[in-house]
């Protein structure tokens, strides 16, 4: 039995995002998507001693109201480096900053990224390489799209050769059931709720950040405060 998700590309999503990744054996990016403002495509939130505060990627919207994900430009490259500033100001006191830093800081400061598509495939399939997560991930654009909602989501799945579908509890509110049913494919619900606290600096504690955050404090032990990740 292939289990499969289908998923727009987040900027360094939390910990739930690769949980969902680790659950299972093929990801497809849905990056053809219409790109969505203020949003989790490009921007997403880390731990400071003030609480949380975003980061958020410049892109290129002005006058393109229905470019889809992957066709969104990222504006400038002066935020790489801010970025990265952030992230050394908020967690180099954490116990595993210099093992992340390693193989993160080379995506910020040596990387060029003119598309927030490629940008956010980098860092998610660097994560997960981190993690050990050897689940396939591939773009919906690799696939042939059909029209409807949960009809293009239950073909995707179908041509990825799933037959279980994995999918977010928003995506509840949409989806009709009855589309994977008839097409003989189980539906299944991904639950995010009762991740358990791990050690985070500043007091107080936040589950919805970056998984960054989880892995500058917890590093190897991270997949400990996980479900699916071993």
């Amino acid at each position: 039995m292939k289990a499969v998700a289908i998923l727009q590309s987040n900027y360094i999503p939390w910990k739930g995002y690769f949980d969902l990744i680790a659950r299972v054996d093929e990801f497809v990016l849905y990056d053809d998507m219409q790109y969505t403002r203020r949003d989790w495509r490009n921007r997403n939130q880390i731990k400071t001693p003030q609480g949380a505060q975003w980061l958020t990627v410049p892109v290129r919207v002005k006058g393109r109201y229905f470019q889809t994900i992957n066709e969104t430009e990222i504006e400038g490259a002066q935020w790489a480096e801010a970025h990265w500033k952030a992230l050394c100001q908020n967690y180099r006191r954490s116990p595993y900053f210099n093992d992340i830093a390693q193989w993160l800081e080379p995506i910020y400061r040596e990387q060029q990224h003119s598309h927030l598509a490629a940008l956010n495939r980098r860092l998610i399939e660097a994560v997960c390489s981190y993690l050990q997560i050897g689940t396939r991930i591939t773009l919906s654009s690799d696939y042939t799209l059909i029209e409807g909602k949960t009809e293009r989501l239950a073909d995707l799945c179908r041509q990825a050769g799933g037959d279980i579908y994995v999918s977010g509890p928003a995506a509840r509110s949409y989806i009709d059931a009855s589309v994977f049913t008839s097409q003989g494919i189980e539906l299944q619900w991904f639950d995010y709720a009762g991740y358990p606290e791990y050690p985070q600096l500043w007091d107080g504690f936040i589950h919805a950040v970056t998984i960054l955050d989880l892995l500058f404090n917890c590093g190897p032990e991270a997949p400990g405060y996980m479900r699916y990740v071993r």
